[in-house]
């Protein structure tokens, strides 16, 4: 596979991050990815958040090694625990 489709929120300290990845755990998985774009826009400090957290389609080598690492070992539809880059924190959902 050489490219998926991901949406992340990104958020600096690890606190608030567990909060976010909570609040999406607690929610049907019917609902999961509404409140994922919701809780992107508001919360992320990624400029992908005006877009609800969506990276589009990337492929390996374009994104950090734990991101990467992170965004491929995940199902379409399955979001990840939290991911630490230099960044910050990661919430990833494949979306394709």
């Amino acid at each position: 596979m050489s490219k998926i489709k991901a949406s992340h929120i990104l958020i600096p300290k690890q606190g608030q991050a567990q909060e976010t990845l909570n609040q999406l755990k607690s929610v049907p998985a019917g609902r999961k990815a509404d409140l994922f774009k919701k809780l992107a826009k508001s919360k992320s400090t990624c400029s992908s958040a005006k877009k609800g957290g969506s990276l589009g389609s990337f492929g390996r080598g374009q994104m950090v090694k734990e991101f990467e690492k992170a965004a491929f070992a995940l199902e379409v539809g399955q979001m990840s625990d939290l991911v630490k880059t230099k960044f910050g924190y990661h919430i990833i959902l494949r979306t394709g």
